[in-house]
Order: C-alpha cells, then structure tokens, then sequence
C-alpha cells in the first residue's frame, strides 16, 4: 500500500505506555479543583502538586516511557497517515453532499484505555468507535494479532481495521447510530443483535467507499491489498470468530456479521463509491 508520501492526521493522540490511572486524573477542571484545595491546606506550591499527580501512578509508581520498536513506530506513522486519508475523503464526500464532515479524533493505547464517553476499555474489545466522544481507539498489538491469530497481513487489512471504525463515525454523524440505538431498546435480543450486524456490515460498506476514492484520487493500492483487506474481512465474521472460539457457530448471538457478508458489504463499497448505496437496513435477503 502506498502511503508513505500522505500526509499525517493531526488528529491522533499517542497515549502508549499511558497507564488508563493516569489517564483520568488527567489536567480537567476536577483535578485543578483538588490541586487548589490541597495547596491551601499545605502551603504546597500548587504547580509541585499537580506535576506529582500527573506523574503518579496506583502505589506510587511512577510511568517510565517504554521502549517502543521500529516496526510499532512504523504503525503508529501508518496510523496517523490513513486516518488523514479518512479525512480528506469523507471531507469531500460530505461536502458534494452539502454537509460538513466532523474529524474525529483517534487514541493509541496499551492494555487498557479510559474513554471520555464510554468507560474503561481494554485491548481484548480491539479496535472500537465510541460515539459519545467521537473518538476511535485502537491498541497497535491488534495488528500483530490481525497476522498472526487471523492470518490476514498486509498493511492494507490494517487500513481496513481503521476505515471500518471511522464508518462507524460517519454513521454517528449522519444520525444512524442513534436511531439503531433507540431500536434495539424496544426489540428482543435477537433483533436487536440483527440491528448491530447490519449497522457493522453498513460499516464494513462505508470503509469500502473509502477504499474506493482514496485509491481514484491518490493511487494508493498495490498488488495484493484488496486479497489482504478481504481477509481481514473474512476473518473477523463472527461465524469465524465463533468457530474457533468454541468449534460452532449460534447465528442469533452474532453482532458483526458473517465472513461473507462482511466481504460483500465491503467489496460492493470497494467497487461501487456511493455512499447512497450502504442500505443494510433494507437488504432484507440480500444482507
């Protein structure tokens, strides 16, 4: 995949190494407060306090920076230079739509991250999109996990992972995520698991649009990145992920949809580039 010469999304926020402790103590108004209140009961230099909270850890220790690779800068670099071709396509798409495109903003975390809207997260979710906060989250040992675990390499699988997150902001931004929302809380569990396959499958649908204009306008893909994005699909069916969690598969428990589906909303987004054309809702047969 060619993107070494894109440019980088300014929109990323490197939080590696980062306790998710940490991370909630933050700098906000809640912690200025408490610093405040502190240096009046102590005489402390307010400046001293908030340094050794921020820098603090459970038990005392404090957060050594750790020794990151080549091969995860790399990512990192490659993260940041996709998510800016995210933005520049939907930019454009929404505005021939007359609408204005919302950049969101995307967090690389280890082990576990703490949301602004969504509670405290670990890897083990993978990559995930939280609507409350507009941000994607995603821990880079995902893709060694995307290699080795599904067997799908490439660096085209991995723009696949974040393209698919980012249709879920383009979903959020367009009102269809709260409208499943406010369905699947008046519906069985079933159905409102049939409402989840099809807004990740929609999903699936709006990274292929990407793919497309991202590849009509820049010439991005190489021999072999379809064939690696399209495993990547295939692998994470959830009939697939069902089958070598357990040896079988219960289709009314799946929330992502099939190996195949996934590959077909995918490949009709790669083909076709219209957004107008991501209908799950309405496939009926043809999801």
């Amino acid at each position: 995949m060619r993107w070494q010469n894109e440019r980088r999304s300014d929109n990323v926020e490197d939080r590696r190494g980062i306790s998710a402790g940490q991370v909630a103590i933050g700098g906000g108004i809640g912690t200025i407060l408490i610093v405040l209140v502190m240096s009046l009961l102590t005489g402390a230099d307010p400046r001293a306090l908030l340094q050794r909270m921020q820098g603090a850890q459970p038990g005392g220790a404090q957060q050594k920076p750790a020794a990151r690779s080549p091969e995860e800068e790399k990512q990192a670099d490659f993260v940041k230079a996709t998510l800016a071709m995210t933005e520049d396509v939907w930019t454009d798409l929404f505005a021939k739509a007359g609408r204005k495109y919302r950049e969101p903003h995307l967090i690389m975390f280890t082990n576990q991250v703490r949301t602004e809207g969504c509670g405290l997260a670990s890897t083990a979710v993978g990559p995930f999109y939280c609507p409350a906060d507009e941000r994607v989250y995603i821990d880079l040992a995902f893709y060694d996990e995307l290699k080795k675990r599904f067997r799908a390499p490439g660096e085209f699988a991995q723009a696949y992972v974040v393209a698919h997150e980012i249709g879920h902001h383009v979903q959020n931004l367009l009102g269809t995520s709260e409208k499943v929302t406010q369905l699947q809380r008046r519906v069985s569990q079933e159905d409102a698991n049939r409402l989840s396959v099809m807004l990740e499958l929609q999903a699936d649908y709006y990274a292929g649009v990407w793919a497309h204009h991202a590849e009509k306008k820049r010439h991005i893909l190489e021999e072999g990145d379809i064939e690696s994005g399209l495993r990547a699909a295939t692998a994470i069916g959830d009939d697939a992920l069902q089958k070598q969690a357990q040896g079988y598969v219960v289709p009314d428990s799946f929330t992502h949809g099939t190996s195949a589906q996934r590959v077909k909303w995918f490949r009709k987004g790669l083909v076709t580039g219209d957004i107008r054309g991501g209908d799950t809702f309405n496939a009926g047969a043809d999801l």
